[in-house]
């Protein structure tokens, strides 16, 4: 009778016993360090969605609203990563290790990813240095919005064409975004953290500039080949197909740069 109880007992304590977790718990710290993180990031993205609309909401019918839009969103987006990694202190573990390599930004960043975007990069500016030149003003007299062409006789013009109307705000906004990341991926390579959330910052700065550079060459090259396509000249519906493939590359861009920055886990997947 003793045997069968205990045998009894035994069974539901091995029943009732919880399951143990392959996976140590997280320190109260790391918790913290997490949850600041986290919602540093979002509220950057929150500001920036907000930025974006007021700037976009403030458009005049011209385009000149969205393009300014897109990097509000983009640099508040990089403020929020920076804000988490500021307001995340740095480990305090009793015995910490350094290597004698000095950590460099090149080291943190995705390198096909870089290597895309320098290239879209170096399409953008290709791209709106010709639009420069063959641009044309408009009705109104503003320089660089249209593009006029002279076919079979004729003198056609049509728009909205991206030369330097459109094409000065895109520069001058890349140059302020892309300082903005080169100095924000230093700063998170230099700065004492853990590794993998050093790492996840510095894709979520990457996203950020490539948000930066995929959407303007998306709308310059949608622009381009909807101008071409309205032309009678030969040759011009054959130029504005070339602009297809780096319109669908620079759409594959801005889709992952929006997907990372909200979640840079996803992106290194």
């Amino acid at each position: 009778m003793h045997d069968t109880d205990t045998t009894a007992a035994t069974a539901v304590s091995t029943r009732t016993a919880p399951p143990l977790s392959p996976f140590p718990p997280l320190p109260p710290e790391a918790v913290a360090r997490a949850r600041a993180d986290l919602y540093a990031r979002w509220a950057g993205l929150a500001a920036g969605a907000a930025a974006a609309w007021a700037v976009a909401s403030r458009d005049d019918g011209l385009g000149i609203g969205i393009l300014y839009a897109i990097p509000a969103f983009g640099l508040c987006a990089v403020a929020g990563v920076l804000l988490g990694d500021a307001l995340t202190p740095p480990p305090r573990d009793p015995i910490r290790s350094a290597g004698l390599t000095p950590r460099r930004a090149r080291d943190y960043v995705p390198p096909r990813t870089t290597r895309l975007l320098i290239a879209q990069v170096l399409t953008l500016l290709t791209l709106l240095i010709a639009a420069a030149v063959m641009a044309s003003p408009d009705d109104q007299g503003r320089a660089g919005r249209t593009l006029s062409a002279t076919c079979q006789g004729m003198t056609q013009t049509v728009g909205p064409w991206p030369g330097l109307f459109y094409g000065a705000p895109v520069l001058a906004s890349l140059a302020l975004g892309t300082a903005a990341c080169a100095w924000s991926l230093r700063r998170i390579a230099r700065r004492p953290s853990e590794e993998q959330p050093r790492r996840d910052r510095a894709l979520a700065i990457t996203a950020a500039w490539g948000l930066l550079v995929s959407t303007p060459l998306l709308g310059t090259t949608t622009f381009a080949a909807g101008a071409l396509l309205g032309l009678d000249c030969v040759g011009a519906s054959g130029s504005a197909w070339i602009l297809v493939p780096v319109a669908l590359s620079a759409a594959s861009t801005m889709t992952w740069s929006l997907t990372t920055i909200v979640a840079p886990r996803a992106g290194r997947r």
